[in-house]
């Protein structure tokens, strides 16, 4: 069905670094999802998937704008499910640059439906899925999904309950192995819902 959710960025301290939300439209099998980040200091990220919901989901578009201070290297990446074309635009020494690859997307794409893959996935152990990193040159990454259990907040007065789920990037490969010696390994996500 249709959905729009409201959230706010965290750093791990709890200083709200952005706020954005959530819309959800549903089309027979097919489902448009857009997800807003609005930054403190006007950056922003701006994603919107389109996918089947018929017995699993399938990424059939994907588009991604970063940009603003937080992003130091602003990044539009495009996706074709069916075709599996990706292209970024991304700015290189000032100068605008285009990188077009075709990659063999494996089914199961997360891109844009992290949200909604994280309401849907089960409680059980570690979920593995593909998405396309937002690089320069397209590359495949794996997240690692492992469910922590169910935390308290409140809001207000009101106690609640949120499942703590972690988020791993494996990036695999050389690089993979190189990353964490570099400084490059990305940092694990923490998402409550």
């Amino acid at each position: 069905g249709d959905v729009h959710g409201f959230f706010v960025v965290k750093t791990l301290q709890g200083s709200t670094l952005a706020d954005g939300d959530m819309t959800q439209v549903s089309h027979g099998d097919r489902v448009t999802t857009r997800l807003m980040i609005q930054f403190k200091d006007g950056s922003v990220h701006d994603e919107t998937a389109v996918f089947s919901q018929r017995h699993n989901f399938r990424l059939l578009n994907y588009h991604l704008v970063q940009k603003g201070s937080t992003f130091p290297h602003p990044i539009e990446l495009s996706i074709d499910g069916s075709t599996g074309q990706v292209t970024v635009h991304y700015t290189d020494k000032g100068k605008e640059q285009t990188s077009t690859d075709r990659l063999k997307l494996p089914p199961g794409m997360a891109n844009g439906l992290i949200p909604i893959l994280l309401k849907n996935i089960s409680d059980s152990g570690p979920t593995t899925v593909s998405m396309v990193a937002p690089t320069p040159k397209p590359r495949l990454v794996k997240l690692e999904i492992t469910p922590k259990g169910d935390e308290p907040f409140s809001i207000g007065s009101s106690s609640r309950k949120a499942t703590h789920y972690v988020v791993k990037v494996e990036i695999g490969g050389a690089d993979g192995a190189m990353a964490p010696l570099l400084g490059k390994q990305p940092p694990d996500i923490h998402v409550w819902i």
